[in-house]
Parts: structure tokens; C-alpha cells; sequence
């Protein structure tokens, strides 16, 4: 009860701090970030919280999949694909908030800097926070680019050794969020390197002035922003982890914006005369994933067995409540790639314990189950799911036992492989079937604590997601991801769960929201009625 009435107390108090006439926003989120530093996180929850701060190269355009000027007012593409060069813009200011002064504007070498400590393992940067730099390993990005070099203090000029169809997008990911050389400099010269991704300062439309752990982030809006002041004044974070006290909290008027409803609780917002429910498909996927790499689940039949042994209807029934579709590919249905063809494994027990059998198991056998301990936009609640899944499994002689992790550590006990099976899920970072297929299941994502925590590298459907990342048409494309589909149905390293649908509860006094299909929370442009 204190912490709740911590979060109501700490946003009436800010929006009488902030005076007469200032416009504070309020969004309850789901949870903490790790850090301020989108290139070691792989969290919706950490990117969220990191969104307001930072701008990228290019970014997508608010609300859609859009390449848009981002720190880059224009940029040129050599003929054969591999030569991008970047026009930054002039006068871009860093937040001057914080207890660190900048000396200059954002210039090139910040863009090198943001590069180079995710790339190079001698940058004195490149350890700092964490040394797993997922997305950029996961997406083979050590092996695409061949240099990234200053021409002059507003010119990049970004080399591939290939040409590759995403790239572009790929630049507007949350990774790829510019930080500053010129703090990171004072602050290692300092011995505290850490602080710029703890205490950071961006170029982006609000700058961080409070965060205390597993109770508020506070924002306060850049006056200098280069594109323009934004609407709101103040930006607060609430940090609600149960989403029964988030809509409780909406309704009092507590928080504007609220992420992962309760599928139960649909109902009761839509008749809300104060909230409105904004929907769209999700670009996701939840799934089960099977640890390649351990016994028994090196057996593609065992895989197989299990997957025919848990019955998704009935999970889709209980814990989706008509917010899900059954998934049987790890690409959403929304997507030109999407291998509508593919049949799903069909819910047959004791087909399952036949295949069982013959894979030398006749008398079943024991398996971990890890579930998240948070809702997440493809899993509104992984422990029902996991408790659905053990009991299927229990008819056919496995003993599943449930495990789970704090939330941040149980990601990166997963990537670790740790899990003999465990539950996770995706949102689409750019709308591209390689960010689904390569960093989720490529070899590159199955080593070093990548993102594939299946640790499944199977060459066959390796070649085809690499041929198809430097196919420049968009239909050829399409041909080799759904050619790799069919592989991974045969192959099984998941159970696919479902895709769930996006949902929004937003108070009538919000003005301008608009969802992301990647899912993510952006609040520059968002305004509020007085």
C-alpha cells in the first residue's frame, strides 16, 4: 500500500512543482529498466524507458514503419548498396540538465563513439554496463560493417562489406541510440564510465531528471530540442508492475497511458466513459523455446512430441481471452513474408507419446519450464501458461517443473542457456523479417548470450535468412523467409504460442497517442487537454 500511494502522492507533487499551466504527462509502466543504454538491452520495458532521451541517425516515422530524418537531416546511398553517407545536423543540442555542462553540439564523432563501443572490444567503452551488445551481435553487424568514418565534424560515411536490404532500418532500432563522446570522456576520466548510461544525457525531445528503482522516472521536456519543444512539460514514468493497480490507477486519473491490459479487464475499460482502448495487430510472437544444445531436446522428435502435446486452443481460451491468434510461424501474419502455407502441429497426445517412445523415452521423462515473471506484449501471463502447459505435458509422462527469474535475470539466464525449455517472445523492432528470423534463430544470435535462446544454428535455414538479407527484391525476399518457415516447422526449436493483439487503455484527455507497431511508447507529439 505505501508504494501505490508513493506513485499517486509523487504525481500530484511534481505537477504542483512544475507550476501554473504546465502540462504533465503520466504513464504507468510495467517495470524498471536495467540501465539507460538501448545497446545492451533487449527489453521493451528498458527501451521505453530510455525513448525520450535519445534520437538515432534515422528514425520511423511516429506511429508507423517509415524511415524518417533523424540526427541525420539526409543521407546518400552508393549505387551498389554498400556506401551510406550521413548529413548530421547543425546546432543539435545536449541536454545541459544534469550535473555534466556539454562544451560543443552533437557532432561526428558521437556517431562514431555510439558505433565503435558496440563494435571494437578495445574501446574503453566497450565493457562498460555490460559487454553483450545483443542486437548489434545478434544482427551479425561486427561482420556487415567494413568502417565507419568522419569525413568532416557533420559528415558519416558508413561502409558495408555487403550490401544488405535492412539496413537502413535497422539504424532507426533503439541500439543505435546517439550518446555523447564528450561525457563519455569526462565521465571515464572521472573513474565513473558507468554514468553515462545510469545518469545519461541525449539530444532527445526530454531529459532524465529523477529515477528511483521500481518507483518513478521523471522527464522534464528539452527546450532546445532541435525539432521543437514538446507539447507536455513533464513526463513521469509510474512503475506499476501489476496491471490490475495500473487500470485502477487510470481510472482515478493516477496515469494517462497504461501498457498490457489485462485480457479480463477489456470489458470494463471499453465501457469506461474516461478511457478509450486503442488497437491494432501486434508485430509479435510468443512462443516456448526448446535449449537445442541439451539433452533431450537435441532430438528434433522430442521437440516435435512436446509440441504435440500441449494443447495452444485451450491456452489461446484461458489466458489470451480473444487478445491472441494462434501462432505456427515465427513471423506475424501481418508481414508479406508470413508462410500462410505451413500447417501447424496438431494437438495429438498420444501421437506425442508414440514419438516420445521412439525417441527412446517410453516412460517420459523430467524437463525445467521457465516462465516470466511479468506480462509482456505477446504474454499477458506466462505463469497460467506455464501451468496450463504442465499439466498437458503430465499426459504424456513428462514432468515439467516450473522455474522462474527476477525479470532481468531471467533473460539473461536464458540467453545463457541455462533453461532446458523456457518461455519468451519478440516485437518487431523495424518491420523486417530478418529482425524476427536472424536475431531470434540465426547462428550469430545462438552464441555468445545472443537472443536465440533456442542455441539452434541449423545451416540449411541459415543460408536461406542470409541470402535473403542481401536480396534487394522485395518478392525474391519473400520466397527465402518463407522457404526458411517451412525449415523451422520441421525443425521445431519452438513452440509457437500466439500473437497477441495491442492494447492501449488511454484517458480521453489525451490528445495525439499513437501506437507503435513495434510497440514501443513514444511521447513527443503527445498533448493534453487542460
Amino acid at each position: 500500500m505505501k508504494t501505490t500511494r508513493y506513485f499517486a502522492v509523487a504525481a500530484i507533487a511534481l505537477a504542483a512543482a512544475a507550476g501554473a499551466g504546465a502540462k504533465t504527462l503520466v504513464y504507468c509502466s510495467e517495470g524498471s529498466p536495467e540501465n539507460f543504454y538501448p545497446g545492451v538491452n533487449t527489453t521493451g520495458t528498458s527501451f521505453d524507458a530510455a525513448e525520450p532521451i535519445y534520437n538515432r541517425l534515422v528514425e520511423f516515422e511516429r506511429g508507423g514503419t517509415r524511415v524518417v530524418p533523424g540526427l541525420a537531416e539526409k543521407w546518400d546511398i552508393s549505387a551498389d548498396g554498400k556506401t551510406y553517407t550521413f548529413h548530421l545536423r547543425k546546432n543539435v543540442k545536449w541536454h545541459d540538465t544534469r550535473a555534466f555542462k556539454p562544451t560543443r553540439n552533437m557532432n561526428a564523432d558521437d556517431i562514431l563513439f555510439t558505433f565503435e563501443r558496440q563494435w571494437k572490444d578495445t574501446h574503453p567503452f566497450f565493457k562498460v554496463t555490460s559487454s553483450n551488445h545483443t542486437y548489434f551481435n545478434d544482427m551479425g553487424l561486427a561482420k556487415t560493417l567494413k568502417s565507419v568514418e568522419k569525413k568532416d565534424d557533420y559528415t558519416v560515411v558508413i561502409t558495408l562489406n555487403q550490401a544488405e536490404a535492412p539496413f537502413l532500418s535497422n539504424l532507426a532500432m533503439p541500439y543505435a541510440s546517439v550518446q555523447s563522446k564528450e561525457y563519455a570522456d569526462a565521465m571515464l576520466k572521472a573513474g565513473t564510465p558507468e554514468r553515462i548510461d545510469q545518469d545519461p544525457i541525449g539530444t532527445g525531445p526530454f531529459s532524465l531528471v529523477q529515477y528511483q528503482k521500481d518507483a518513478v522516472i521523471r522527464y522534464k521536456a528539452w527546450p532546445q530540442y532541435w525539432n521543437g519543444k514538446a507539447k507536455i512539460d513533464d513526463l513521469v514514468y509510474s512503475i506499476t508492475p501489476d496491471n490490475s493497480v495500473r487500470w485502477a490507477k487510470l481510472q482515478k486519473g493516477e496515469c494517462h497511458v497504461m501498457p498490457y491490459p489485462n485480457p479480463a479487464d477489456l470489458e470494463a475499460m471499453k465501457k469506461d466513459a474516461n478511457t478509450t482502448v486503442l488497437e491494432q495487430p501486434g508485430l509479435n510472437v510468443g512462443y516456448l523455446a526448446y535449449n537445442t544444445q541439451k539433452k533431450p531436446f537435441d532430438d528434433v522428435r522430442v521437440r516435435k512430441a512436446i509440441n504435440m502435446a500441449i494443447n495452444k486452443k485451450a491456452i489461446l481460451d484461458a489466458v489470451y481471452l480473444g487478445t491472441g491468434i494462434a501462432a505456427k510461424n515465427p513471423l506475424p501474419p501481418s508481414m508479406s513474408a508470413y508462410n500462410d502455407a505451413i500447417k501447424d502441429d496438431a494437438y495429438d497426445p498420444e501421437g506425442a507419446k508414440k514419438l516420445l517412445a521412439t525417441a527412446g523415452h517410453p516412460n517420459g521423462m523430467e524437463i525445467d519450464l521457465w516462465a516470466m515473471p511479468v506480462q509482456r506484449p505477446y504474454n499477458p501471463n506466462a505463469k497460467r501458461i506455464a501451468e496450463l502447459m504442465q499439466s498437458d505435458l503430465a499426459k504424456i509422462g513428462v514432468k515439467a517443473e516450473i522455474k522462474t527469474f527476477e525479470w532481468g535475470e531471467y533473460r539473461k539466464r536464458m540467453q545463457a542457456g541455462e533453461h532446458m525449455t523456457g518461455m519468451l517472445g519478440w516485437t518487431g523492432d523495424n518491420g523486417d523479417p530478418d529482425n524476427f528470423l536472424a536475431v531470434l534463430l540465426g547462428c550469430d544470435a545462438s552464441k555468445n548470450n545472443g537472443g536465440n535462446v533456442a542455441k539452434w544454428c541449423h545451416q540449411p535455414f541459415e543460408d536461406l535468412i542470409q541470402k535473403a538479407k542481401i536480396e534487394t527484391k522485395p518478392a525474391e525476399r519473400d520466397k527465402l523467409y518463407k522457404q526458411a518457415q517451412v525449415i523451422f516447422k520441421e525443425q521445431a526449436p519452438w513452440f509457437t504460442i500466439a500473437h497477441a493483439v495491442q492494447l492501449k487503455p488511454v484517458r480521453k484527455e489525451v490528445i495525439d497517442f499513437k501506437l507503435s507497431p513495434f510497440g514501443r511508447h513514444v511521447f513527443y507529439g503527445v498533448d493534453i487537454k487542460e
